[in-house]
C-alpha cells in the first residue's frame, strides 16, 4: 500500500521520502484526450502501457486543462488548470496519493511565461519524480535554461525520446549523462488491417496538426515537380490547424497551402483532409498510402511522433535531417533530403514510387527499426526507471 503523504508549500525544500518499494501507483501528468493534440495521445498511451494490473502496476492522469468544468474520465484522476493559482494545493493532494510522478514537460503547455507555473507543481511533490522532456532547445532563453534547470534538480530522474536530445541535454544543461535516460516515443505496430486506398494514382502522406514550420509548402513544390515530369501523385495534408495556432492566426496557414497548390497547377493533386481523425480511422489512412513525407523546416526536432507511427507502419519514409530523422533513418528506414530542397524531395519521392525495389527495402528497414519502438517495450521502459527511481530513495 503506498504511504499516504501530505504536500508541501511551493517553495518548500524537497525532502526524500522514500515510496515504498516498487511505487507501482503512478500518476502520468500532461494534457489527455479530449484535447487534440499530440501531446495528449502520448500522455494516454504512457499511462496505458506503464499501467499493468496483473503485475500490481496502477497508472493514471492528472490531466492539464486550460479551463475547469472538463469532466473526468476512468482512467484520469484528477483535471488541473495551471494558470489557476488556487487548483495547485488540490492537485497535489491529489499527486500525494501516488507512489511516483511522471510529468510531461513542452514549454507551451503550463502556465506562466514560458510555462514556468510547472515549477510551482515539482516544488510541492514528495513522491519521486520523472520529467519526460518533449523539447531540447539549442540556445535556450534564460527563463527556459532556468526552468529545465530546476526541473533537472527536482526530478529523480529525467526521460527524453532520442539520443539527440539527450546529446543536448548533457551539451546545454551540463548535466550527467547518467542522469538523462533515453526512451523511445513508442509506437503500436500497424501492418495489418483493411487497405482503404484514398487515390489510384501513387500517393504521399504527410499528417500532424498545421501550423507554419511543417513545410508543407515544400511537398507541395515537390509534387508540382513530379508534376512536371510527367509523374501523376496525389498528395494527402491530413489534419487539423492547431488549437492554438487557429486563436491566433485561424487558418491562414492553410489558406495559403491552398493557393499555392492552385498556383502552380497541382491544385487537383493535392488533397487537404482538414479532420481530426480518431487513432482507428488515422491508421487505416496511413495503411493505404505509398510513402510518407516529413518535410518539416525544423533543424533542432529531436522527436517526432509522426516519423515512430510511419516506421511502425512500415512505411517508406522521405524526411528532412531534423535530429530525430536522421537518428532514426540514418540506418537506411528511410531517405534524408535537405531542409527547404523541393527538388530533393521530388527526386527521393520519385525513386521511392517508381522503383519497387526501393519500397520494398524501406518498408522492410522501417518493419525491423520499429520492433524496438513499440509500446510493450516502451512500457517496460517506464516501469524499469521508476523502479530504479524507487530504489535509489530507500537507499538514499
Amino acid at each position: 500500500m503506498a504511504t499516504t503523504l501530505q504536500p508541501l508549500l511551493p517553495g518548500t525544500a524537497h525532502p526524500a521520502v522514500p515510496p515504498v518499494l516498487p511505487g507501482r501507483a503512478v500518476a502520468v501528468v500532461g494534457t489527455h484526450p479530449p484535447t487534440r493534440c499530440g501531446l495528449a495521445t502520448f500522455t494516454e498511451n504512457v499511462r496505458r502501457c506503464i499501467d499493468q494490473p496483473a503485475a500490481g502496476w496502477r497508472a493514471e492522469v492528472v490531466r492539464v486543462v486550460d479551463e475547469d468544468g472538463i469532466a473526468l474520465q476512468r482512467e484520469v484522476a484528477a483535471n488541473w488548470n495551471s494558470r489557476d493559482a488556487d487548483a495547485l494545493r488540490p492537485t497535489l493532494d491529489v499527486l500525494a496519493g501516488y507512489d511516483a510522478v511522471v510529468l510531461q514537460h513542452e514549454f507551451g503547455l503550463f502556465g506562466g511565461p514560458d510555462g514556468e507555473s510547472a515549477l510551482d507543481l515539482v516544488d510541492g511533490l514528495r513522491s519521486p519524480l520523472i520529467t519526460v522532456l518533449h523539447t531540447a532547445l539549442t540556445d535556450p532563453s534564460s527563463n527556459q535554461r532556468r526552468i529545465i534547470d530546476t526541473l533537472a534538480d527536482r526530478s529523480d530522474q529525467l526521460v527524453v525520446l532520442t539520443e539527440a536530445a539527450r546529446d543536448r541535454l548533457v551539451c546545454v544543461h551540463r548535466l550527467p549523462a547518467s542522469r538523462v535516460s533515453v526512451i523511445p516515443h513508442g509506437a503500436t505496430a500497424n501492418v495489418a488491417g483493411q487497405v482503404r486506398r484514398t487515390s489510384a494514382s501513387p500517393t504521399v502522406l504527410t499528417w500532424g496538426l498545421l501550423g507554419r514550420g511543417k513545410g508543407i509548402e515544400h511537398g507541395i513544390r515537390a509534387v508540382a515537380h513530379l508534376a512536371d515530369r510527367g509523374l501523376d501523385v496525389t498528395y494527402v495534408v491530413a489534419g487539423a490547424t492547431h488549437p492554438k495556432v487557429r486563436e491566433r492566426d485561424g487558418d491562414r496557414y492553410r489558406d495559403g497551402l491552398i493557393e499555392l497548390a492552385a498556383d502552380l497547377g497541382v491544385a487537383d493533386r493535392v488533397q487537404f483532409d482538414d479532420a481530426y481523425r480518431d487513432w482507428d480511422s488515422l491508421r487505416d489512412l496511413v495503411r493505404g498510402v505509398d510513402a510518407v513525407l516529413l518535410p518539416y523546416d525544423s533543424r533542432d526536432q529531436v522527436t517526432s511522433g509522426v516519423l515512430v507511427d510511419a516506421l511502425a507502419s512500415a512505411k517508406p519514409l522521405v524526411s528532412t535531417r531534423f535530429p530525430h530523422a536522421v537518428e532514426a533513418l540514418g540506418g537506411g528506414s528511410g531517405l534524408l533530403v535537405g531542409h527547404e530542397d523541393d527538388e530533393a524531395m521530388a527526386d527521393a519521392l520519385e525513386q521511392v514510387l517508381l522503383d519497387p525495389g526501393t519500397a520494398r527495402r524501406l518498408s522492410s528497414a522501417a518493419f525491423e527499426a520499429a520492433q524496438p519502438l513499440l509500446w510493450p517495450s516502451v512500457g517496460d521502459a517506464y516501469r524499469a526507471v521508476l523502479g530504479s527511481v524507487a530504489r535509489a530513495r530507500i537507499v538514499a
